[in-house]
């Protein structure tokens, strides 16, 4: 074989094992047997409504404007126009195709701690799945329970206007390699119960971080700026800092925080609105307690000036 042919060989090996060690490293990674096991026993129901507010399912999931009753049909449509494209939050009714109607808990809890869907590919990271990936699995079985009583709806939501490359979702197995992690974000030397329960919501469930954090160019999260502040993902305006840094909320109580959570007015008597009103509905939902936690965890964490 003539040298050329032996260059073209090695170049079709290089590029077959270059292809192969993408499609490993990008596949999807499902929960593990032990982790599933902690879903056999089920779920709660009066539990799983906790659980739907504190992770905000009606904010995205309802119809955009939804109020009281109506925040329980969860037909989707919410549009999240971003610079790598738009992305459409989809029916999770209860209908058996347009929604999750026909899905197991597993089904549930691979979508929301893995970020897989039951047909075994990647969700696109504006579903807050980096997030949810530190939820206990027991609370998403409560919620699969509370969601399975909720009304069917049959109209599909239109789906996501992604563009190439964006819309090669395998190559999200790679990002999710370098972004999804279920450790904590804030390394507590020793907390409080309120604070240990308040990181439990902020940095899970009630996924703070996703707008109140900066992103670099791939759309992760800049952890060392967490709550920090952050130009909002739609383009238009900023999300505040949270933390006690230059810009963000130092002068605030933790009773001020808690008050905002349930009533939507900061200390100044301002009322919050665009998305953190769809928060504020969420949040007053919740025992009294977790509002207090979610303060406690505010005041407890690292001072960072503003982000954006």
């Amino acid at each position: 074989m003539s040298t050329l042919g032996k260059l073209a060989v090695v170049g079709v090996v290089l590029a077959a094992a270059g292809v192969a060690s993408f499609w490993w490293l990008s596949a999807p990674q499902e929960l593990n047997a032990e982790e599933l096991s902690r879903l056999a026993a089920g779920g709660d129901a009066a539990r799983g409504e906790q659980v739907f507010w504190a992770a905000g399912c009606a904010s995205c999931h309802a119809a955009p404007g939804a109020i009281g009753e109506d925040r329980l049909t969860l037909g989707g449509g919410v549009r999240l126009e971003t610079a790598f494209g738009t992305f459409v939050a989809p029916n999770i009714s209860q209908h058996p195709t347009q929604g999750i109607g026909g899905w197991s808990v597993a089904d549930l809890a691979n979508a929301m701690l893995r970020g897989v869907a039951p047909d075994g590919s990647h969700y696109y990271p504006a579903f807050p799945y980096t997030s949810y990936a530190r939820m206990r699995t027991e609370d998403v079985a409560d919620l699969h329970a509370f969601l399975t009583g909720l009304p069917a709806v049959a109209d599909a939501a239109p789906p996501h206007e992604i563009g190439f490359p964006f819309n090669m979702r395998r190559g999200l197995g790679l990002w999710k390699r370098i972004y999804l992690d279920s450790s904590p974000v804030i390394a507590f030397a020793d907390s409080s119960e309120a604070v240990t329960r308040g990181q439990y919501l902020v940095e899970g469930a009630g996924h703070c971080g996703e707008c109140h954090t900066p992103r670099d160019s791939f759309g992760g999260l800049e952890k060392g700026q967490w709550l920090a502040g952050a130009a909002a993902a739609e383009g238009q305006g900023t999300v505040p800092n949270i933390t006690a840094g230059e810009g963000g909320i130092g002068d605030w109580s933790a009773d001020e925080i808690a008050s905002l959570l349930e009533s939507g007015f900061t200390p100044e008597f301002d009322s919050v609105g665009g998305s953190m009103a769809s928060v504020v509905r969420n949040m007053a939902e919740l025992p009294a307690s977790d509002r207090e936690a979610i303060a406690a965890y505010l005041k407890a964490i690292p001072a960072r000036a503003n982000g954006y």
